[in-house]
């Protein structure tokens, strides 16, 4: 038996954060929950299913007691803007139409589309919904994030794939998944295709590198693009790996050698050899000054 687990579901309140931002009572929680799905939804049917085919590849909403802020990641910003903004501001009308209050939105550009795994699953359903060869489409698209700068991708597509009569499974795999590590950034993405002879499920694994490695790429610090879990662990990893430090300098200073000073000599040889110096001098000292009976008979016979 295997036990699959979301990575997105998995990462989500350690290393990336929620998709919905919000608190709510818990009389008002339900109905928040299911508003959000309904707004999902109403965007995914009116800008990824039919014109303008905007490729919507995730949709953060944040809530306010006056007003639901939408954030729109799409590849394609243009398209949902419009000329001067009139189609955000028609999608800005239904929304506020759908739930009743009152609506922001702010799209959010996805530079490099290879590297979204929704939208790497959105590609591959569509090409499979025209007949395309399915192993060709695979490879092409593996091949291509691999190039955008993936360090590794996992598509599993299952179904009547060319129109079988039993349904079989296909596995693409280049480079490496590790979906066990929460430092890693692994993204996932799931699209139906829906063609005449029966619907086909795409999976999508991409690893993008460790949000580390990303966060001093683009120059940020790693507590700005992550959650509050993971800044306390980070910190508390910090304050470890200062007092392991200060525990080795201290026992540095400790196993260095004492200079030796003239009051504390370090072995009994230098010892002898100090007290020999002194005698020495003692006597030097007496035998250049002159006693004092000698000083007395001097100044006798000088008078």
């Amino acid at each position: 038996m295997g036990q699959k687990v979301s990575p997105i579901g998995f990462r989500t309140g350690v290393t990336i954060g929620w998709k919905s931002r919000w608190f709510a009572p818990k009389s008002n929680f339900g109905e928040f929950l299911v508003e959000d799905e309904k707004i999902r939804r109403f965007i995914d049917n009116r800008l990824n299913r039919q014109p303008p085919y905007a490729a919507i590849s995730g949709v953060d909403i944040e809530r306010t007691r006056e007003e639901v802020k939408i954030s729109i990641h799409t590849a394609r910003p243009g398209l949902v803007i419009g000329p001067r903004g009139a189609e955000v501001e028609k999608l800005r009308e239904a929304l506020e139409d759908l739930t009743d209050r009152r609506v922001s939105i702010n799209i959010v550009e996805v530079r490099n589309p290879d590297l979204d795994a929704q939208l790497t699953a959105e590609s591959i359903a569509e090409q499979l919904k025209r007949r395309g060869s399915f192993r060709r489409v695979l490879k092409q698209r593996a091949e291509a994030a691999m190039q955008a700068g993936a360090k590794g991708i996992k598509i599993i597509i299952s179904g009547r794939l060319g129109g079988r009569e039993i349904a079989s499974s296909e596995t693409k795999i280049m480079g490496s998944i590790p979906l066990h590590t929460l430092e890693a950034d692994v993204d996932y993405g799931f699209a139906p295709s829906f063609t005449t002879y029966g619907t086909i499920g795409v999976k999508v694994w991409i690893y993008r590198g460790m949000f580390a490695e990303q966060a001093e790429s683009e120059g940020e610090k790693p507590s700005q693009r992550t959650t509050r879990a993971r800044r306390r662990r980070q910190r508390s990893r910090g304050g470890e790996r200062r007092g392991d430090a200060r525990q080795a300098e201290q026992s540095a200073a400790q196993a260095q050698p004492q200079p030796a000073t003239a009051e504390t000599p370090q072995n009994d040889t230098e010892a002898e050899n100090q007290n020999q110096q002194e005698k020495t001098t003692d006597v030097s000292d007496a035998s250049e000054k002159p006693a004092p009976e000698d000083e007395k008979d001097r100044q006798d016979s000088s008078e």
